[in-house]
C-alpha cells in the first residue's frame, strides 16, 4: 500500500474510532522513541508472525519524517547465522537485555506464546516501554504500557492498521488543544 492509498484510507475513515485509535497508538510510539532518554526501538512478532512489513514502513517513515528513532531493530525468534547481516541476527535474548529508554513494540495477530511473553516481561522489568499491536492476547495486553487491539476477524485488518500506525507515527504531534477540539466535534482552535 503506497502513501496515496493510505491517504485515501485515512480519508474514508475520518472521524472513526479506528483512525483515532491508530493515531493515539502511533503518538504513544513516537513519544516513546523520541523522548529525552529514548534509546531505540525493538520490533518483534510471535514465533509464527515476523513483522517485516511494519519494519519496512517504519524505516520509510523514519526517513520521510526526519525522525530516525522510528527505524526499528527487528528481533527474530529464529535469528540468522553469525555471518548474516546484523539486522537479521537479533534473537529474543535482545529483549532480555532491553533497559530504560528502549521501546519494545510487539506486533502479532497470533498469541504471543510463553517464550516471547517471558522476554517482554524481562524488558519491562528492565525499564523498557512496551507497546503491543495485537489481536486480543490478554497476557500480552497486561504487559503493555500502551496497546492497540485489532479484530482479527476483519480481512486484511491487521495489515491496514499497521499502515495507519506507521504513517501516523511519522506525523508531527498534534497539540493538546487541537486534539481536544476534534474530540468534542469542533474545529481545531486557531492560535492567537
Amino acid at each position: 500500500m503506497d502513501a496515496t492509498s493510505v491517504g485515501a484510507l485515512r480519508q474514508a475513515l475520518a472521524g472513526s474510532p479506528l483512525l483515532e485509535a491508530t493515531r493515539g497508538f502511533a503518538g504513544a510510539l513516537r513519544t516513546a522513541v523520541t523522548g529525552r532518554t529514548a534509546r531505540g526501538l525493538l520490533l518483534v512478532g510471535s514465533a509464527g508472525y515476523e513483522p517485516w512489513h511494519l519494519a519496512a514502513h517504519l524505516d520509510e517513515e523514519a526517513a520521510r519524517s526526519g525522525v530516525p528513532q522510528l527505524a526499528p531493530e527487528l528481533v527474530r525468534h529464529r535469528p540468522a547465522a553469525p555471518g548474516a547481516p546484523a539486522h537479521l541476527r537479533q534473537g529474543l535474548d535482545r529483549l532480555t537485555a532491553a533497559r530504560r529508554g528502549q521501546t519494545v513494540l510487539v506486533v502479532t495477530p497470533d498469541p504471543a506464546g510463553a517464550p516471547l511473553l517471558e522476554r517482554v516481561a524481562d524488558a519491562r522489568r528492565g525499564g523498557a516501554t512496551v507497546l503491543a499491536l495485537a489481536a486480543g492476547d490478554r497476557e500480552l495486553a497486561d504487559l503493555a504500557h500502551e496497546r492497540l487491539t485489532v479484530d482479527r476477524a476483519v480481512d486484511d485488518g491487521f495489515d491496514l492498521v499497521q499502515h495507519l500506525v506507521s504513517t501516523a507515527a511519522g506525523e508531527p504531534p498534534r497539540s493538546l488543544l487541537a486534539r481536544l477540539a476534534r474530540q468534542f466535534g469542533g474545529e481545531p482552535a486557531q492560535r492567537w
